[in-house]
């Protein structure tokens, strides 16, 4: 049975901001926008090399795990962050700073050999880890 990675799918307070922010951080594109029963909306958005992040408003939805440093998302059951990959770890994080992320850790040695990291909050608080080679 092959199995791979599909999406990552998060709950955010205002869709419409959070799809321009993934679109102006990392250059998501929207790939599906849909409405569910209960006016739940939402968007499949998609990367240029097939990344998919699943976005959803959802009226009354409670506060999640946000703001969290790596360490603090560890200690919590569930979701704790979102990873993505990019071949430009500096300008990824550059870019979603320059485009409203607050910044978490500056890139660094990953534990991953070969490997840096960086973490930026979204929008929303999220925790998304960025990945890349080795500086």
């Amino acid at each position: 049975m092959k199995m791979e990675p599909h999406h990552v799918a998060l709950t955010v307070l205002d869709l419409d901001a959070s799809q321009s922010w993934y679109a102006r951080a990392f250059g998501f594109e929207p790939q599906l926008e849909f409405t569910l029963p209960d006016g739940v909306r939402g968007a499949m958005l998609r990367s240029a090399t097939g990344a998919r992040i699943e976005l959803f408003e959802v009226a009354g939805a409670g506060e999640g795990l946000t703001h969290a440093d790596p360490p603090t998302a560890m200690r919590t059951r569930g979701y704790g962050h979102v990873g993505f990959a990019t071949d430009d770890l500096q300008g990824a994080f550059d870019a979603a700073v320059n485009a409203g992320a607050a910044p978490v850790w500056d890139p660094r040695p990953s534990p991953e050999p070969g490997l840096s990291m960086a973490f930026v909050h979204d929008l929303e608080g999220n925790l998304v880890e960025l990945i890349g080679p080795e500086r």
